[in-house]
């Protein structure tokens, strides 16, 4: 009985010790599979976080070439410019050589109509800006905004220099496009000296708003100069129009007049003929001839056959 007891405790015990060592082991494989997908997500993280990094300092090496800045604000600025409106080649053009030997190049040329054009460029930098707005510190943020003005005052003297009002001198200067209002607004407020030290040099800073003005009215202007184009382009058409009228009116009153002549010529021939047919009649019957001599025949004896022309021809006899 004792043994039985026994017996029946072990069985029971290795079952649970059996049970025991498959949950363990369930628990391991669960343990092993939450592991691996954390690992996972981890290396699609870091893959993430470099694949930012790489174009975070793509960004930060275009920003800080001109050539980089100038690709970024060229295509901010031709998108700006579609959206309003304006076609490329008609009213305005990229990369445009003013001057010939390609020293003078601006991003846009604005077309106004007149041969009159407006130069503008997006080489501007914006990353001070941007730390400026990344920042919580006061002090950081505004020394930020600072470096910002002196980028602007540098790329405008820059601008003024290459005179490019020369060549595009619709408004005999040249406008510099910042791709956010709100950078234009903070180095205007950081330095209220700004906007008459950048109108001196004649150049115009303007964020897309301004540039919308500004290309609108370019678009208007030369839609108004194609319209008077087309306007005056007609009237010069009626004007030959009308000449041509009036010259085949005279040519036709001409035509009008030399045949009513040779109609009236030609009813004096057949009335001689006529006469002269009667003073040889008597001669003829003395001569005892066996033909007489055929009638004059008139236009209004005319056969009704022949050609329309010939009928026409004939009509017009009978009428005269």
């Amino acid at each position: 009985m004792t043994s039985a007891v026994i017996s029946t405790a072990a069985v029971v015990l290795a079952l649970l010790l059996v049970g025991a060592v498959l949950f363990l082991w369930r628990l391991y494989q669960d343990s092993v599979r939450r592991t691996d997908a954390a690992l996972m997500a981890v290396q699609q993280e870091r893959a993430r976080t470099d694949t930012q990094q790489a174009a975070l300092q793509r960004y930060e090496v275009a920003f800080a070439s001109i050539s980089g800045r100038g690709e970024l604000g060229e295509q901010v600025l031709v998108e700006t410019a579609r959206a309003l409106g304006l076609r490329e080649g008609l009213h305005f053009s990229v990369q445009t050589d003013l001057a010939g030997g390609g020293t003078v190049r601006p991003d846009m040329v604005l077309t106004v109509g007149g041969g009159r054009q407006v130069p503008v460029d997006a080489k501007m930098s914006m990353v001070c800006w941007a730390e400026a707005m990344e920042t919580d510190d006061a002090t950081e943020r505004a020394e930020a905004l600072r470096v910002h003005v002196r980028n602007i005052r540098s790329r405008a003297a820059e601008l003024a220099g290459k005179g490019y009002q020369r060549w595009a001198d619709a408004i005999y200067g040249t406008i510099m496009f910042v791709p956010s209002d709100a950078a234009v607004v903070a180095a205007l407020d950081t330095d209220p000296e700004l906007l008459r030290w950048l109108l001196d040099r004649r150049v115009f800073l303007c964020g897309p708003t301004g540039f919308a003005v500004v290309a609108s009215a370019a678009m208007f202007a030369v839609t108004d100069r194609a319209i008077a184009d087309d306007v005056e382009q007609v009237r010069g058409q009626a004007v030959r129009a009308h000449r041509a009228a009036g010259a085949a009116v005279d040519s036709v009153n001409l035509s009008s007049t030399h045949l009513q002549r040779f109609l009236s010529a030609r009813r004096r021939e057949l009335d001689a003929l006529e006469t002269f047919r009667a003073a040889v009649q008597p001669l003829t019957d003395a001569a005892a001839s066996p033909t007489a001599i055929p009638p004059v025949r008139r236009a209004e004896e005319q056969p009704t056959g022949g050609s329309p022309a010939q009928q026409a021809l004939a009509q017009e006899f009978s009428t005269d």
